[in-house]
């Protein structure tokens, strides 16, 4: 369940605003359930239609307890079920109307049809318009990212969900001055690990047997979280830090 602060030093504010949250406030509250959330992502589920906050006179968004709940919704549903997200707004506006909702199993659909486990890290497809609105980006910016090869487009000239993630960090890391040309090192540090990865699992995904593709795919994810984590902690060891 998503927990909305209550108490402490912001409690005061908090009333002021008739109980209304900031944009800051609603990812701490996400990153509860959700660590992997962006400011950038909750944008664009924004732009898509699947929130709508309020607006202060001056334009800065405020979101209500509801809002906060619907937002842990949609994300529940791309993580653990690896819905569309126009699938996910139907499923939402059946809610609203008192409607139950049937969600699939876990694994992958595409019109209405379960296709097994996902091919990579969600199923949601977006569009160039709709990434560079959801980073608020131009068109010259995504171009020098994608020379550097920060982001890549699909066959079909989309992105995966995972390039608002992508994006969303940039765009921070650009605030203190950390530039796309900087981050090559870092890509690189992430095509090795992704190669080491894909070569331990790789004689299982030619396997003729779909269940030991499907322990592939299990066995990868595993792998990936195991090595997001040694990365994470080899560079706050470098700097002698410790995140929380």
């Amino acid at each position: 369940m998503l927990r909305t602060p209550s108490g402490g030093a912001g409690h005061g504010t908090a009333a002021a605003d008739n109980g209304l949250m900031s944009i800051g406030t609603v990812l701490n509250v996400l990153r509860d359930e959700f660590p992997e959330v962006t400011i950038s992502k909750i944008r664009f589920l924004e732009s898509e239609g699947l929130i709508e906050p309020q607006r202060t006179p001056s334009g800065y968004r405020k979101f209500s307890t509801d809002d906060v709940e619907r937002l842990g919704h949609v994300l529940r549903m791309q993580r653990d079920h690896y819905l569309p997200l126009k699938v996910i707004r139907e499923h939402l506006d059946a809610m609203e109307r008192g409607e139950a909702v049937q969600l699939p199993p876990l694994g992958r659909q595409r019109d209405g049809v379960v296709l097994g486990e996902p091919e990579g890290p969600t199923a949601a497809r977006i569009g160039r318009v709709e990434l560079m609105a959801a980073a608020e980006i131009g068109e010259q910016e995504l171009k020098e990212w994608e020379s550097y090869g920060l982001i890549t487009p699909l066959p079909d000239g989309g992105y995966d969900a995972e390039a608002v993630t992508v994006a969303g960090l940039v765009v921070e890391l650009g605030r203190f001055g950390i530039e796309p040309r900087h981050l090559r090192a870092v890509k690189a540090a992430a095509d090795r690990e992704a190669g080491l990865v894909d070569q331990v699992v790789a004689p299982l995904r030619r396997h003729r047997n779909p269940q030991t593709r499907a322990h592939a795919e299990a066995q990868t994810k595993e792998l990936a979280g195991l090595a997001v984590k040694l990365h994470a902690a080899l560079v706050q060891a470098a700097l002698g830090v410790r995140l929380p």
